[in-house]
C-alpha cells in the first residue's frame, strides 16, 4: 500500500473542502440571473417567478438544523458524498420542467439536498483539523462557496444565451456529479468522528439556544443579511433586463462579479473588528450598505453597478462578523447554534424573495430599495441594542454564502 504523503494528503483535503462549497453553491443561486428569461418562458410576473428562489432557500432553512445531527449518527464523509450526488437529480429535473409549478417543486427538493453538504463539511473541518489548519480550510471553503455562487449565476446566464436555459441546468448537474466524484476521491474518511447514539440530546441543546438573547439577536441579523441579498439581486435583474438597459442573460450573470469584492475583503474582518469593535464595525457596514442600495436608484449603469458592489461587499462583511459572533455567543452546543443560524439566514432569503415580489408589484424597484433600507435600519438597531459592547474576536464560520 502506497504511504500517504502528509503535504499532499492535506492539499487533497483542502481541495475537496473547496469543491464541496463550490459545487453546492453553483446550484444554490444558478436561477437568479435568468429569472427574467424564465418569466418570459412561463408567462409569469417578477413576483411569481421569484418563488423559484423562495422554494430553494426555504428548503435549506427547514433542513439545516437537522443535517448535522443526522451526520452525527451516519458519519461525515458518507453524508457529504451522498448529498452531493443527490443534488444533481433535482438539477436535472429542473431542465425537464414543463411548468413553473414543476420548477418550484424541484427547486424545493434541490434545497433539501444542500444542508447535508453545507453543515456537515463544517463539522468535518472542526473535528479533523487542528485550529490553524481548520482556519485555512474554512477560508478555502468560503472561497469555494463564493466562487460557486458567482459561477452558478454566470454559467447559467452565458449558457442560457448560447444554448437555452435547459442546457444550462443540465451542464450544472453534470458539473455537480463530477464534483461529487472528486470529493469522494480526495476527501479522507473521518478519523476523529464519534458516532452519536441518538438525536435527542442535540434537540434539547437546540432548544436552549432560544434562551440566549445574544444568539437570538445574531439570528435576526443573519435573517436580514440574506433577506437583503435576495431582494436586491433578484429584482435588480428585472430592472436591468428592461429598457433602457436591456441586458441579456449573460450580462445579468456577469454583474454578479461584484460578489467577489466582498470575498476579497472578508479576510480583513478580524482586523477590522479588533480595530473598531464588533458593534461599531457592523453598524458602519450596515449604514454603508444603505448608501450602496440607494445608489441603485440612479440611472447611469455604472452608478448602479457601484451600488451593487458596495451592497455585496458590506453584506458579505456583515455575514462574516455575524457568523463569527455565533461561535463566541453559544456557550455550548455550537453545532446546533450554527444550524439555527443557517435556518434563520435562509429563512430570511425566502421572505426577502416573497416580500420583494410584493414590493415590486406595488412600486417597482424604488419600493424594493425602500424595503431593503428598512430592513437594514432594523439590523443596525438590533446590533446597537442587543450585541454586547465587548467580546473577543472570533474567526467567521463558513456556514452560508449569498
Amino acid at each position: 500500500m502506497t504511504p500517504i504523503v502528509p503535504g499532499r494528503h492535506l492539499s487533497a483535503r483542502y481541495l475537496a473542502i473547496g469543491f464541496a462549497g463550490f459545487f453546492t453553491f453553483i446550484n444554490m443561486y444558478s436561477p437568479q440571473a435568468i429569472l427574467p428569461l424564465l418569466a418570459q418562458e412561463f408567462g409569469a410576473g417578477a413576483a411569481e417567478i421569484a418563488t423559484i428562489m423562495t422554494a430553494g432557500t426555504l428548503a435549506v432553512a427547514l433542513i439545516a438544523p437537522f443535517a448535522g445531527t443526522v451526520s452525527d449518527v451516519l458519519g461525515r464523509k458518507r453524508v457529504i458524498i451522498c448529498a452531493m450526488f443527490a443534488l444533481a437529480i433535482p438539477t436535472i429535473m429542473l431542465a425537464m420542467a414543463a411548468t413553473l409549478s414543476e420548477m418550484v417543486l424541484w427547486r424545493f427538493i434541490q434545497g433539501l439536498a444542500m444542508p447535508p453538504v453545507l453543515a456537515v463539511t463544517i463539522a468535518y473541518i472542526g473535528e479533523e483539523l487542528p485550529p490553524h489548519e481548520a482556519t485555512v480550510a474554512a477560508g478555502v471553503y468560503t472561497s469555494g462557496a463564493s466562487i460557486g455562487g458567482f459561477s452558478g449565476r454566470f454559467v447559467a446566464g452565458v449558457l442560457s444565451d448560447l444554448f437555452g436555459w435547459r442546457y444550462a441546468f443540465l451542464t450544472i448537474a453534470a458539473m455537480t456529479v463530477a464534483g461529487a466524484v472528486a470529493v469522494w476521491a480526495l476527501l479522507p474518511r473521518e478519523r476523529n468522528f464519534v458516532r452519536s447514539s441518538g438525536l435527542g440530546a442535540s434537540a434539547r441543546q437546540m432548544l436552549q439556544h432560544f434562551r440566549n438573547r445574544q444568539l437570538l439577536a445574531t439570528y435576526a441579523v443573519g435573517f436580514g443579511v440574506l433577506f437583503n441579498f435576495i431582494c436586491t439581486f433578484t429584482f435588480i435583474t428585472f430592472r436591468l433586463a428592461a429598457p433602457p438597459y436591456n441586458l441579456s442573460a449573460a450580462m445579468l450573470g456577469a454583474i454578479f462579479v461584484v460578489y467577489l469584492a466582498g470575498s476579497t475583503l472578508a479576510p480583513l474582518t478580524g482586523w477590522a473588528v479588533g480595530r473598531f469593535g464588533r458593534r461599531q464595525f457592523m453598524v458602519g457596514m450596515i449604514l454603508l450598505w444603505i448608501v450602496g442600495v440607494l445608489l441603485t436608484l440612479a440611472d447611469p449603469l455604472w452608478l448602479i453597478l457601484l451600488g451593487l458592489t458596495l451592497s455585496a461587499a458590506c453584506g458579505l462583511l456583515c455575514q462574516a462578523v455575524s457568523t463569527g459572533y455565533v461561535t463566541i455567543t453559544a456557550q455550548a452546543g455550537r453545532s446546533s447554534a450554527v444550524g439555527l443560524y443557517v435556518t434563520s439566514f435562509y429563512l430570511g432569503g425566502s421572505v426577502g424573495a416573497a416580500t420583494g415580489g410584493v414590493a415590486w408589484i406595488l412600486g417597482g424597484w424604488p419600493a424594493c430599495v425602500a424595503l431593503v433600507s428598512g430592513m437594514l435600519l432594523i439590523m443596525a438597531a438590533v446590533v446597537a441594542i442587543a450585541w454586547t459592547r465587548t467580546a473577543p474576536p472570533a474567526p467567521p464560520i463558513p456556514i452560508a454564502a449569498a
